[in-house]
C-alpha cells in the first residue's frame, strides 16, 4: 500500500466523516439524508472554491433554484 498524501488523508477522513454521518442521519428519514446531502454539497463546494472553481457555488445555486422552482407553491 502506498503512503498517502496528507491531502489524501484530509480526503479519506472526511469521506469517513460524512458516511458516518449519513448513516445516522439515514435513521431519521428521508429528512436526515437531505440535510446530510446539503451539508456534503456546501462542503465540496467550498473546497471547489478554495482550488479556484468559483462555478460549484453557482451549479448548488441553479440546482437548488430549479428544486425549489419544481416543489414550491
Amino acid at each position: 500500500m502506498a503512503a498517502q498524501t496528507k491531502a489524501e488523508r484530509r480526503a479519506a477522513n472526511q469521506l469517513d466523516h460524512f458516511e458516518k454521518r449519513q448513516t445516522e442521519r439515514a435513521q431519521r428519514g428521508p429528512r436526515g439524508l437531505a440535510e446530510s446531502w446539503m451539508e456534503r454539497a456546501r462542503a465540496v463546494a467550498a473546497e471547489r472554491e478554495k482550488n479556484g472553481d468559483a462555478e460549484a457555488w453557482n451549479d448548488l445555486a441553479r440546482t437548488i433554484s430549479t428544486w425549489v422552482s419544481r416543489y414550491e407553491g
